[in-house]
């Protein structure tokens, strides 16, 4: 005797984004922000150098950068220096837009039904403006650096993004510009998906774990199916 089966139909895996690099165009922004605070506390950095740094948290961010410029900066100024980055941003924040494909992207997930999350290293008081950027409602599921105890390359981000859509993390993929991104989503388990906008090379973000690299958020909108995604 025959038995028959019901086909099984598996969920598409839920999308964790980082913001900086990946949906909004922002990266050069935070580059040149960082050395103008940098030159105010009388450092003179390379910007290739500020660049390679960008998608840590602020903290480490700068802890990285006093250990190879050797600098003597007391903990109480590198919580200035932090504060200089955030209000030079925000002068330059004007200059940002949403990275082509990103608006058409997250709009083509929810209307498929498809979780998704943004999980960013920046403070909240500098990622909630990229809301309105990107045409999101306030209540945009977003996990930012003020809500955990640890940014990336730590998993801390991605986790807490995963719980926030109420998916497991091994069934999301994390969507990131930099190593920093997939290095996290390695430690979180998740799969990781790179994107050359941020300015790091494809085979850089192979290395640190992406499986797929795309150009920006328009290129990976049009491979949708290759992670996974099938479009109704």
């Amino acid at each position: 005797m025959t038995s028959l089966t019901e086909p099984v139909s598996t969920p598409p895996p839920a999308l964790l984004f980082d913001l900086d690099g990946t949906l909004i165009d922002s990266v050069y922004q935070h580059v040149l922000a960082w050395r103008e605070a940098l030159a105010a506390f009388g450092l003179d950095v390379a910007i290739w150098r500020i660049h390679r740094r960008i998608g840590m948290s602020g903290g480490l961010f700068v802890t990285a950068l006093r250990r190879e410029i050797a600098s003597k900066l007391t903990d109480d100024e590198l919580q200035q220096l932090s504060a200089a980055h955030a209000e030079a941003y925000g002068r330059l924040r004007e200059s940002v837009r949403p990275l082509p494909g990103a608006k058409e992207l997250l709009a083509t997930l929810t209307q498929q039904e498809v979780k998704w999350a943004i999980a960013t290293s920046g403070q909240d008081v500098s990622a909630r403006p990229a809301l309105e950027l990107l045409g999101l409602p306030s209540d945009t599921p977003m996990v930012t650096r003020d809500q955990v105890r640890h940014a990336k390359p730590d998993p801390d981000l991605f986790l807490a993004a995963a719980a926030t859509i109420q998916v497991d993390i091994k069934h999301a993929i994390v969507v990131g510009d930099s190593v920093w991104d997939l290095l996290a989503a390695r430690r979180a388990g998740a799969l990781g998906v790179g994107l050359l906008s941020g300015g790091y090379g494809s085979d850089e973000l192979e290395r640190a774990g992406a499986y797929r690299v795309y150009a920006d958020p328009a290129d990976l909108l049009a491979h949708l199916d290759e992670v996974g995604i099938r479009q109704r």
